[in-house]
């Protein structure tokens, strides 16, 4: 043994001896990762490094739950096609490889858990680049290790008892799915109470549980309880665990005298108030009845404090005059009812809408339906796609032709034939959904021969408009499966339309307000209508004293002009502000709650409140305010968009050109719901929609609504001219107030636009004059926008530095929706300018 020790020394001896003679230098491998792992410089980056794969992590397993089905044919084919065109495909946020993690991760091994692995790297790598820990690191990674694999068992016993195995396996992964199946064959039913039993054995012993105070406290319970039945209660003294029973108590009544009902030994008769008043503003005390003794009346209060206990610190303050004049108002007048104002108001009927007898529902014949679904059949046959079932549903508009295709097909090559489908198929307008959501097929829209006029009575007349309870319903029309899709605006909460000329876009606002005409009071809706081609929305000028909306001492109340379009807009920002300060002083969160007190006069108006109508601002045509007014027009929108759907205002704005500088980032992000008609270009559509499809539409109504992530096709209805000339005239004929519902006045800074204002004294000129008139010569742009974003001003002293500009020379009068002219063109001649106003 010695001996073979000795021979390999000399050996390792020779080979180093060796080596330098050579001048071949010796590699320490590990004192090399020692040096790499010491440096902090190595930790910082692979801490940032981790950290990165973390949030690509959570970003991709995010992306798969919503993407993961259509991207289920790019994972299988990984192997078989190359990187890059593989890699096109793929709908997942981090792409090709992003799809295949999430699918190693959550289908096949955790499923939802696995959005705790994001974590574990993340934490990891924050330790290692900052040197501090988020959370206790080996804590927290014990409690989402086992909760991976808890909520992966958890929801694999649901996935595989309710046999919904393609639709639940995201849920649960493949470790989730196969220990339930072996459990099951086990243990049956039994095998989800070994599940609850894992976890309470985690809970155990991760946070030390070493008894169970409830299990005590339900066991003395009952004890007390049978103490009682016995008599023997005193045995057990009082009980500080047991909270106080929050019955109804008896409080003091209205004349100050105390009224217990058991003092007097009478059972007393008791009357519930349906309409419940809540104290000050809150549930803490709630009225629920009266009771009527010998002693005198007493109001029965809901969660009241107990004689001579202090109410809490966190709600108002018990007060005994607040509840006679609620009681005695309802009381005396009853609720609260707008109404009241237009007591004899007739909403309009069905009679003033034109019926269409013939126009039924599209005639589309077996042989027609028939024949091309052959046609579809044998066009995929040419390119090597095979189908296994093809069925038809029959739209007003398009016929939708669902496809299984066979196993092993590409989604993305079926995509890719819109164009030879809508050859073979001699049709326009063909649309290829796939997949169809919620469903495993391809959908493909086929535009009908004889298509079905949708009218406007049809839709306003079926059941399901006429007892829709939604604040604000309107109906946009049918669907391809022939129902009548009906919609809460104040949900959406607002909507944004589009469309090119011609397309349907006015009747789809037509049928908008139409909608709202025909479901709510004047009391109840006003409108703000904005028509900047002066021609669309003139037929509700009727309406004026009913259900417009419109500045004091304004002639018109449809707006027309872009200047009271921009003072418009600011006015209501304006009623946003006092409605919003009028919920904060009421104690509510949005208008159905405020609407609610007031109507149950709980809220004074003679402490400024009202009851608050809904607002629902139309704009036209977007388009032509933002090559007028620009920011001035999409501030005050976005400001709305932004904050006014908790109080009751909402937005429908329309355009015919919905590109990207009138529908800018600002205004799209903040209308959920939007509306395309046909539009002319795939651009267009995206810009709306954010995604295709618009550009394939027919026309005459038929429209996309992007609504919580889905696309609906719809046939929008038709209502005519004198459809809506019959309703106006039918509204306004009545009694209605006397004028229309005024918005806050607002006083808007002109820029020099009237004669009142060319009177500036030039010797208290702005500081920032010079500046100013130096930055106008040099852009030649004599505008108020230019200087208010440049020098970073509000819009009223840069208006004020325009006029002083203009009464000094340097640029000229105001030209409507031009910029200014530039009298100047040398900085030079400016300068001498400027030396002889200081001289």
């Amino acid at each position: 043994m010695a001996q073979s020790t000795a021979t390999s020394r000399q050996n390792t001896n020779r080979r180093r001896a060796k080596a330098t003679q050579t001048n071949e230098p010796s590699f320490d491998w590990v004192a090399a990762l020692d040096r790499w792992f010491t440096d902090k410089r190595s930790s910082l980056t692979l801490g940032a490094f981790m950290m990165l794969v973390g949030l690509g992590l959570l970003i991709a397993f995010i992306s798969y739950l919503l993407t993961g089905n259509a991207d289920q044919s790019v994972v299988d084919a990984a192997l078989n096609v190359s990187v890059r065109t593989n890699g096109a495909e793929a709908k997942n946020s981090l792409g090709l490889l992003g799809a295949y993690f999430a699918h190693v991760f959550i289908f096949r091994w955790f499923g939802v858990g696995a959005l705790g692995l994001p974590v574990i790297v993340f934490l990891s790598g924050y330790k290692l680049a900052i040197g501090k820990e988020l959370l206790p690191l080996a804590r927290t990674t014990k409690a989402i290790i086992f909760g991976m694999l808890w909520i992966s068992l958890f929801t694999g016993y649901f996935v595989l008892t309710t046999d919904s195995v393609v639709e639940g396996s995201v849920w649960c992964g493949g470790i989730g799915y196969e220990l339930n199946a072996l459990l099951q064959s086990l243990l049956g039913w039994g095998s989800l109470a070994i599940i609850g039993f894992m976890l309470f054995l985690f809970v155990v012993f991760f946070f030390n549980v070493t008894s169970l105070p409830w299990l005590n406290s339900l066991t003395t319970r009952a004890e007390k309880q049978d103490a009682v039945s016995d008599g023997t209660l005193a045995d057990y003294g009082d009980d500080e665990d047991e909270p106080e029973p929050q019955a109804e108590t008896a409080r003091p009544d209205i004349s100050g005298r105390n009224s217990s009902s058991q003092s007097n030994g009478h059972d007393p008769k008791s009357t519930v108030d349906s309409s419940k008043p809540v104290i000050n503003g809150t549930d803490q005390y709630e009225i629920t009845g009266v009771k009527e003794s010998t002693v005198g009346t007493t109001l029965i209060v809901k969660n009241a404090p107990t004689e001579g206990e202090e109410p809490p610190s966190t709600t108002p303050t018990f007060d005994v005059d607040v509840l006679e004049d609620d009681l005695d108002l309802v009381a005396t007048h009853g609720l609260y009812d707008p109404t009241l104002e237009l007591p004899n108001y007739q909403y309009p009927i069905a009679d003033l809408l034109t019926d269409y007898p013939n126009k039924g529902k599209a005639q589309v014949s077996e042989f027609e339906l028939e024949e091309n679904k052959n046609k579809i059949e044998d066009t995929l046959l040419k390119f090597g796609i095979g189908i296994k079932k093809i069925f038809a549903e029959v739209g007003p508009t398009v016929t939708l032709y669902e496809i299984i295709p066979a196993d092993g097909i590409r989604i993305s090559k079926i995509k890719n034939l819109e164009d030879d489908i809508a050859l073979s198929l001699a049709a326009l307008g063909i649309r290829i959904i796939a997949p169809m959501p919620g469903k495993g097929t391809i959908g493909i829209e086929v535009p009908n021969k004889n298509r079905e006029m949708v009218s406007i009575r049809s839709v306003l007349t079926s059941e399901k408009f006429t007892r829709a309870n939604m604040d604000l319903p309107i109906v946009l029309g049918k669907t391809i499966s022939n129902e009548i899709y009906v919609a809460d605006l104040a949900k959406m909460p607002h909507l944004l339309m589009a469309g090119a000329t011609g397309q349907g876009k006015s009747v789809g606002l037509n049928v908008l307000l139409t909608s709202l005409i025909y479901k709510k009071h004047p009391a109840q809706l006003k409108f703000v209508l904005v028509d900047p081609k002066k021609v669309e929305l003139t037929l509700f000028n009727r309406l004026e004293r009913h259900f417009l909306a419109k500045l004091p001492d304004t002639d018109e109340a449809i707006i027309t002009d872009t200047k009271k379009v921009v003072n418009t807009l600011n006015s209501l920002c304006i009623e946003m502000d006092n409605r919003y300060n009028l919920l904060k002083d009421a104690n509510c969160r949005n208008i159905k709650e405020y609407n609610v007190k007031f109507v149950n006069r709980r809220l004074s108006p003679e402490k400024g409140h009202r009851f608050l109508p809904y607002i629902v601002l139309v704009i036209d045509e977007l388009a032509d305010l933002m090559m007028t007014a620009g920011k001035e027009v999409e501030q005050p929108i976005a400001r709305l968009a932004q904050l006014a759907r908790a109080i009751g205002i909402h937005l429908v704005v329309a355009t015919q050109r919905p590109s990207v500088n009138v529908i800018t980032g600002l205004i799209k992000a903040n209308f959920p719901a939007r509306l395309s008609f046909k539009v002319t270009s795939k651009i267009d559509s995206r810009t709306i929609l954010d995604a295709g499809g618009a550009e394939q539409l027919v026309g005459m109504g038929d429209m996309l609504l992007s609504s919580n992530s889905d696309i609906i096709r719809l046939q929008c209805p038709f209502v005519d001219t004198n459809e809506i000339e019959e309703i106006c005239d039918f509204v306004g004929n009545q009694r209605g107030y006397d004028e229309a519902y005024a918005l806050p006045e607002f006083a808007g800074d002109e820029g020099g636009n009237s004669d009142d204002e060319k009177d500036v004294d030039l010797e208290n000129r702005d500081p920032m004059f010079d500046e100013a008139a130096r930055m106008v010569v040099l852009h030649q742009q004599g505008s108020t926008s230019l200087i208010q974003r440049r020098l970073k001003l509000g819009y009223n002293r840069a208006g004020r530095i325009v006029d002083q500009l203009e009464v000094a020379g340097i640029v000229g009068p105001f030209t409507g929706s031009k910029a200014r002219d530039v009298l100047f063109h040398d900085v030079q001649q400016l300068e001498e300018h400027l030396k002889r106003m200081s001289n």
